[in-house]
């Protein structure tokens, strides 16, 4: 077992800020991030010991190196490069990739603010994107660290589970820790009625789909079978996702949390004390959503089980 980075640096940060995370931006690819969230990780030192932690059964090593933070993988340096996580080899072409976020991450569900005008712009801007080039994330480092890089390749690490009685797919390194998920949502089921009757009024969960993230080039975790879609029979006229929110009120991230579905808080819990981000967290809210995501839990000072 190799000796872990202990971060009690980012403890104290987010322990001190725990702002709203702008959280799941993907959808907006007329501007670099960077200039939009506030609340995004940008400390490359954080990010890239994050990121060993979580991984430290793939990732050989972290240190700073040639002006820049990285980890090496399977005999290849990747370099934090702002976010986009590049061999060496691809440093030159950096201004082509869009960066992947890592953000804060509340423990608990933060009340709902008043957006301030500036807000109001951008959240607006993400519904209706004007202008600018759409930059796909790069696809070097999760391609490897999942044996991922290409359709084909991706479907061979694919592997087909029951979750809760329902069949879906997901990449067979995760399934161990979705049946783990699994039994303990049922154990709470048998002694909280209204985690059972959320389990019996399941729809089939969403996992592995080859696609890209909307309104953008990017591939989206369920394309390399990281996430899982959990929605009810009927959502009974509440919202699970803003973009279909847009559909119907221009002012999306109003929808105030009782008029949005969300599954059993103690089900939210489970999954994230695992390392799975739960999108009913981000501001653009995905509430079926999750995604798994263990450096952010390291990033944010709550390591997830092992």
């Amino acid at each position: 077992m190799k000796k872990k980075f202990k971060l009690f640096l980012i403890i104290l940060i987010f322990s001190a800020n725990s702002l709203f995370p702008s959280g799941n931006k993907d959808a907006n690819p007329a501007q670099d991030f960077e200039e939009l969230d506030p609340t995004l990780i940008t400390d490359a030192e954080l990010v890239m010991k994050a990121l060993y932690e979580a991984f430290n059964d793939q990732i050989d090593k972290v240190e700073f190196r040639k002006g820049d933070w990285a980890v090496l993988m399977k005999g290849v340096w990747y370099y934090y490069a702002k976010g986009r996580l590049l061999p060496e080899r691809e440093l030159r072409r950096a201004a082509k990739y869009r960066p992947y976020q890592f953000y804060k991450y509340p423990a608990e569900l933060p009340p709902q603010t008043e957006a301030t005008p500036e807000d109001v712009e951008m959240y607006l801007s993400w519904t209706n994107p004007t202008g600018g080039n759409i930059l796909n994330r790069s696809g070097f480092f999760l391609g490897v660290l999942w044996k991922a890089a290409a359709r084909r390749e991706t479907e061979k690490q694919i592997v087909e589970i029951t979750f809760l009685g329902k069949t879906t797919r997901v990449h067979k390194r995760i399934q161990p820790k979705l049946a783990v998920i699994e039994e303990q949502i049922q154990d709470a089921a048998k002694t909280d009625n209204t985690i059972q009757t959320w389990i019996e009024n399941l729809a089939n969960p969403g996992g592995y789909y080859w696609r890209v993230i909307a309104k953008t080039k990017s591939r989206s975790y369920h394309s390399y079978g990281l996430a899982v879609d959990l929605l009810p029979k009927s959502l009974d006229e509440k919202q699970a996702y803003w973009l279909w929110a847009s559909r119907k009120r221009s002012d999306w991230w109003n929808v105030p949390y009782s008029e949005r579905y969300h599954p059993p808080e103690a089900v939210i819990k489970i999954f994230e004390s695992y390392g799975f981000v739960w999108g009913g967290k981000w501001v653009m809210f995905d509430t079926m959503h999750f995604e798994y995501r263990p450096e952010v839990f390291y990033l944010n000072g709550m390591p997830p089980k092992e």
